[in-house]
């Protein structure tokens, strides 16, 4: 059982670990070739130039100006200074409201501690029931447990001070949720609104494969991706004619059904093949570029290389020759997928990415059925262009129920598997327990030191490190779902994470820790009284969530700003691959925020401070620790490293309020558990209202807030259209929306054939079509020369006029 003395211990060696990491950071970021390590997000913005360019030689490297090092911790008000409405601007609406988690957690923890601490550890304190409960059954406890609910004896009126605090507590957060929710959906509506022109905006986004009849030089696409942000619309599962192609058939469906809107379409393709032959072939380069340079700084011995698994195996060759072969081949291959992907109707997916004249009418678009069978000409917000997720595009569309099938019964065998080595961390919580099962341990554990650092520290790194390899599995699984953007992939890992954390991390610990702890009253007590065995052990968990948190949420965060990994792989790419700085920027990783495994650990802190401010109230300066630091490291993150993916528009904010109710709901049912073990009686109905009164809370914000991150209010966009036509009546729209979304495979190619793969672009909205029958699309056409009789004069008027 942790003591003060096990809490002091992994206190120390946590509060000294992050003083280390940043203290190392803190120095680090201040030599010059450490510099676009700790600030690469200004290089890619263009806005800084490197300090190993001019200056002695030493000073290249080395900051020889003493100044700066008495000025080393300046980077923490540096980072809050900077207003939000810049940060904005700086890196992007997701990032701000990334950072407001933090804040949202010190708004309702610092006034929820101050209160515990004030009332409920007073309360808590002065009982005796804990010895009273040792001397008579043996029950294990700490000093520290002294502080918790246990120690109120069965029954006691005391238990009303705590039914009070768990209203009060809950109607605060409540209050600070639904400011913090109408806050940042005004944001969103706002940066929205404000932004200057995107083509997404007017787009309904095929986001199944890639871009048939355009393609754009390098720098005009990064010209256009610029200023792109999320808004756009994904049409998908058009039904398949055995007269039309797929361009011919999208043509014909939104000259009919949007005759006054459409502008222009682009069919999209299957590239995947494409895109691993052209990935192979850059790390190929990426081999010759270091075989080069090995070769060039010793031209007395050829380097060699294996030809197998991994360069480890095979026949031994001459490794420039090699590279320069395989380079070759794989140069022909993908000049044979391109010609292949150009010509082979097979390529050509169900979907496509569809422009309109204005926002209105791709809202309209994308928020309506398109057709009488439901499952057809499918319409849905979809995400920018830098965040679609390339690699699921070719995925049809029938085979992602299954899909998600398969791996939501995977997840469940990986959670349910994950509780074995869960349980194996929690038996080094208590070193008590084990020895009276495993005595020849006893010589080891008794040593003061060690007992100390086994049970304040190591349950709690333990953990950390069978959690490491979780978020990639995860990823994995969202991946194989068959989702089409980066950050829908990012929010679906980010949910399972949390749902694991709860069910492993929160639940598994609590039920396995209490068993270790209390084996010996398990055992010897009869099955009628194991229920309130477990309501006095539930709270002395909290000693474990401490120490992890400690690891985790102190040390792991201090972490993060050291950027360690980074740091050793830039140096590494910097000395062997790096030729040019075109080179040398590639080596730079400034990484983003990671919402997939950020998110679900800040959920999973507010999960714990929720659970135990009422039960534990010692946990909740644990908590606001970790809030605090992270805030302050992030934002520098965020303003000097991160250079966020894509832009959601702050998407995720209607999973982050779910979650934190849920908590909220659940902390109540845990408190409405205890007390029924501890004999209070008047708890359970007065909690189940309160429980109640939280749900609907829920769905209040649920249907007041939520609306403005699924829809776009059609206000807003005629609003934004009359504006924009004031202001540039003359704009060439097709020309801006044309080359919008283009693979990412085709960002570097200057092959001077793109003419071919371009297609043309025709303005006429009199679609040629082969069908025989024209009961889906009465419009008329080159070959059939008449139009349906279903299909009133007036609209074939307005269709002409739109020439």
């Amino acid at each position: 059982m942790a003591t003060f003395g096990d809490i002091g211990l992994a206190a120390g060696v946590n509060i000294l670990t992050a003083l280390i990491f940043l203290i190392a950071f803190a120095i680090l970021r201040l030599q010059p070739f450490n510099d676009r390590v700790y600030f690469p997000k200004w290089y890619l913005k263009g806005l800084r130039s490197s300090p190993t360019h001019s200056g002695a030689f030493v000073s290249k490297f080395v900051n020889l100006d003493w100044r700066a090092y008495i000025r080393f911790l300046n980077w923490v008000p540096d980072a809050l200074k900077m207003p939000e409405s810049e940060l904005i601007d700086h890196a992007g609406l997701d990032s701000a409201v990334y950072l407001r988690i933090y804040l949202l957690g010190l708004k309702i923890f610092v006034p929820v501690a101050l209160l515990a601490w004030a009332i409920l550890v007073p309360v808590n304190w002065t009982n005796n029931t804990l010895a009273i409960s040792q001397a008579t059954d043996k029950l294990e406890y700490s000093d520290i447990d002294k502080l918790s609910i246990s120690n109120i004896p069965h029954g006691s009126k005391r238990f009303w001070t705590h039914i009070v605090m768990a209203y009060a507590f809950t109607f605060w957060t409540c209050y600070t949720l639904r400011k913090e929710y109408e806050a940042v959906a005004a944001m969103r509506l706002h940066f929205l609104a404000s932004e200057r022109r995107r083509p997404d905006q007017f787009t309904n986004e095929g986001c199944r494969v890639i871009i048939l009849n355009q393609l754009l030089t390098c720098k005009e696409l990064s010209d256009v991706q610029v200023k792109i942000v999320p808004a756009s619309v994904l049409v998908k599962n058009v039904p398949p004619d055995h007269d039309e192609s797929v361009t011919e058939s999208v043509e014909h469906f939104f000259l009919v059904n949007h005759p006054d809107h459409y502008l222009t379409h682009q069919v999209v393709i299957n590239a995947n093949k494409l895109a691993k032959l052209v990935k192979e072939k850059k790390s190929k380069e990426n081999w010759l570029d270091y075989y080069q340079l090995k070769y060039s700084r010793n031209q007395s011995q050829r380097p060699m290389t294996k030809t197998g698994f991994l360069g480890l195996c095979g026949d031994k060759v001459d490794a420039i020759d090699y590279q320069t072969a395989e380079i070759e081949r794989l140069s022909k291959e993908i000049a044979e997928e391109r010609e292949r992907v150009k010509t082979d109707p097979k390529c050509i997916m169900p979907a496509a990415f569809v422009s309109f004249k204005t926002r209105w009418g791709a809202a309209v678009c994308a928020q309506t059925q398109q057709s009488r069978n439901p499952t057809l000409w499918l319409t849905e917000w979809a995400s920018e262009p830098r965040d679609v997720y390339w690699d699921n595009l070719a995925i049809p569309y029938v085979s992602l129920t299954i899909r998600r099938l398969i791996v939501s019964v995977a997840f469940f065998f990986l959670t349910f598997f994950f509780m074995i080595p869960i349980t194996a961390v929690q038996s080094l919580a208590n070193i008590e327990g084990i020895e009276k099962r495993a005595p020849f341990l006893r010589p080891i554990t008794e040593a003061p030191f060690i007992k100390s650092f086994i049970q304040g520290v190591l349950p709690g790194i333990a953990l950390k490190i069978f959690l490491i390899v979780l978020p990639t599995i995860l990823m994995m699984m969202s991946k194989v779902e068959g989702f089409l953007a980066i950050s829908t992939l990012e929010r679906r890992s980010a949910m399972r994470y949390y749902t694991f954390n709860f069910v492993n991390v929160f639940l598994v610990s609590v039920i396995a820790g209490t068993a270790f702890e209390q084996l010996n009253t398990f055992i010897h007590q009869s099955p009628s009284d194991i229920p309130i065995t477990i309501g006095v052990a539930i709270p002395m968990k909290a000693t474990f969530f401490i120490t992890y948190v400690m690891v985790d949420g102190w040390a792991g965060v201090a972490g993060e700003i050291l950027r360690l990994k980074p740091l050793i792989f830039f140096h590494l790419k910097n000395f062997f691959l790096v030729k040019t700085e075109k080179d040398r920027e590639a080596a730079m990783d400034p990484g983003s925020i990671g919402f997939n495994t950020g998110e679900p650990q800040i959920q999973l802190y507010f999960l714990l401070g929720l659970v135990y401010a009422v039960v534990t109230p010692v946990f909740l300066p644990f908590i606001l620790v970790f809030f605090g630091l992270a805030y302050v490291v992030f934002r520098h993150q965020i303003i000097n490293v991160y250079n966020q993916e894509y832009e959601s528009a702050a998407a995720f904010w209607p999973d982050v309020h779910g979650r934190i109710i849920y908590a909220l709901i659940f902390s109540q049912l845990v408190l409405m558990g205890l007390m029924s073990t501890k004999g209070a009686v008047q708890a359970p109905p007065l909690l189940i209202a309160l429980m109640v009164l939280t749900f609907f809370f829920h769905r209040f914000c649920k249907g007041r807030y939520e609306p403005a991150f699924v829809k776009y209010p059609l206000q807003e966009a005629m609003m934004k259209d009359t504006l924009e036509r004031a202001r540039e009546p003359n704009l060439n729209l097709k020309g801006y929306l044309q080359y919008a979304y283009v693979h990412p495979v085709f960002k570097d190619d200057e092959d001077d054939e793109d003419e071919d793969f371009n297609g043309k672009s025709d303005d006429s909205v009199i679609v040629p079509t082969k069908r025989q029958s024209r009961r889906n699309t009465p419009a008329p056409s080159k070959m059939s020369g008449a139009s349906s009789p279903s299909l009133p004069d007036v609209v074939l008027e307005n269709s002409s006029s739109l020439k």
